[in-house]
């Protein structure tokens, strides 16, 4: 299978429905039209965009099923991972993307608006400019796992819903046990390559943290 065909994703969540499907099929062309504009994936990486992108983004709900009306932030969003990936999968969970580089939140704004997500909301921030609550915030690496923490405990709300405790979701990859040392007591970790065959889940994880 071609590792930049939809098909991966079918592979591995074969209940899409049909429009499920047509947002996925078109998330190639539209990375690779706007990344040809805003970097927001590497040059070398977008052949890998379902794989390495999509796919690794879907890693989260491997590891837990939201509930509907659950509320997500996603946490140094980019071009709209994980958060773009998970609102085709969850239609009826909301999910506030943000970042602090305005032109990558403009790419995810736009191929949001472009498949016809209802479910997402953004904003060009800073994690410590976004005062809202939510249920979960997710993140794909973009600091070390406590300094993720300190960042996101303002805004996890206090009321529960689903089957985690509310908290962090984490997509991470490499030896993660002296950052997650101080953490370990309230910390799960799913190692993705458990889910996906691919070579490339063989060093990635899915770790949350109760806050």
């Amino acid at each position: 299978m071609d590792n930049n065909s939809w098909e991966i994703i079918n592979k591995y969540f074969n209940g899409l429905t049909i429009g499920q499907q047509c947002q996925f099929k078109a998330l190639g062309a539209l990375y690779e039209d706007w990344n040809a504009k805003i970097n927001v994936i590497s040059r070398k990486d977008i052949d890998n965009l379902y794989e390495h992108h999509v796919l690794h983004s879907l890693g989260i709900a491997k590891v837990i099923n939201f509930k509907p009306g659950t509320t997500i932030m996603d946490l140094g969003s980019g071009g709209g991972f994980p958060g773009i990936p998970l609102a085709i999968l969850f239609p009826e969970v909301k999910f506030h993307l943000i970042d602090s580089i305005g032109k990558k939140i403009r790419v995810a704004t736009e191929i949001s608006r472009s498949i016809g997500l209802k479910n997402v909301s953004f904003a060009h921030e800073r994690a410590e400019e976004e005062k809202a609550k939510f249920d979960f915030v997710v993140s794909r690496a973009v600091m070390p796992l406590g300094d993720l923490v300190k960042l996101a405990r303002k805004n996890i709300s206090p009321k529960q819903q689903n089957a985690l405790p509310n908290g962090l979701i984490c997509l991470k990859g490499g030896e993660l046990e002296h950052e997650a040392a101080k953490l370990k007591d309230r910390s799960i970790f799913w190692h993705l390559s458990d889910y996906f065959s691919e070579e490339y889940f063989e060093t990635k994880q899915v770790v949350f943290t109760a806050i």
